[in-house]
């Protein structure tokens, strides 16, 4: 089982390498993430974008970008759109988001002709490796799905447990987050943590998930606060995958989990044919590169499921 970021990324070395498709290159700080993982030995890559700026950042910083591939397309849509395609068309595994907006990026990956649009719904995965827990978290959905209904909350946790299984999970814990742990009407969160329990208890999400709701945060990460508030569950203090109720919950979790409780994480875009890497610019570097990792690891393994 992977409990570690350098976990991640060692998992991601000893794999097939993965192609990834740099949309919108020109941005110094995913130059850098790109280079950093192709000296690791975990990625090729295809430098889309303006490429007379991409190589003008490389001059500046210093950077090899010699090794890739560079695809001069200098307005941000056909950028997107020719990452994208290359996806498609197998002559890249999985895509990231360069110096262009993610509405821009999104719009290419639905796109009817040349995108990675499936059945499924698109949704953000975090994951966490934090210094006071004992393995890696899964958050969702942070950065996506802004108040999903129940429908799309069951996508939203096929879309985890998929990120979640490619991490070698064998047994996945989900916690579905509410503010009490009993079924009140006026409580959207809780009805829906009970529905999405009776799902799972019904073997909905597949064998070897547990799925726990409604559950307070604190019970679903501390073992000691379920044992003082009496609540028995095997998610309680061992969540794997956090299912927040909206997205202002799971971008304070993620933030302060961040900023405050010294985090390191990785995240991606789920339910497209392949994964999509989204970095913020505030991101480091060692953010970056472990985005692209966890992107490759999930491009491979949905390689491995065809």
């Amino acid at each position: 089982m992977i409990r570690t970021l350098e976990d991640i990324v060692k998992k991601a070395q000893n794999q097939s390498k993965m192609t990834l498709a740099v949309a919108a290159a020109q941005d110094s700080d995913v130059l850098q993430a790109v280079i950093r993982s192709k000296s690791q030995g975990i990625i090729d890559a295809i430098l889309v974008g303006d490429e007379n700026k991409i190589r003008k950042i490389a001059r500046e910083q210093n950077l090899d970008i010699e090794p890739f591939t560079v695809v001069n397309i200098p307005d941000l849509m056909d950028s997107a759109l020719e990452a994208v395609k290359m996806v498609s068309a197998g002559k890249a595994d999985f895509v990231m988001k360069g110096l262009l907006d993610t509405s821009i990026l999104l719009k290419a990956v639905l796109d009817k002709e040349v995108g990675l649009r499936t059945n499924s719904l698109l949704s953000h995965v975090m994951v966490y490796e934090i210094p006071n827990y004992h393995k890696l978290l899964f958050l969702t959905d942070g950065g996506m799905n802004i108040s999903p209904t129940l429908e799309e909350k069951k996508n939203i946790l096929i879309n985890a447990i998929a990120a979640a299984k490619a991490m070698d999970n064998q047994e996945i814990k989900i916690a579905c987050l509410a503010a009490k742990e009993k079924v009140n009407n006026k409580m959207q969160a809780t009805l829906d943590g009970d529905k999405l329990k009776q799902m799972g208890q019904e073997g909905f999400f597949g064998e070897n998930v547990l799925v726990e709701g409604p559950i307070a945060f604190d019970l679903a990460v501390s073992k000691y606060a379920a044992e003082i508030k009496g609540f028995n569950s095997p998610v309680a203090g061992e969540a794997d995958i956090l299912l927040v109720p909206t997205i202002e919950v799971g971008n304070g979790i993620g933030k302060t989990l961040s900023y405050f409780g010294n985090a390191k994480s990785a995240g991606v875009i789920m339910g497209a044919k392949a994964p999509v890497v989204l970095v913020s610019r505030a991101d480091d570097a060692e953010t970056k590169l472990n985005s692209i990792a966890l992107g490759s690891i999930i491009a491979a393994a949905k390689q491995n499921e065809t």
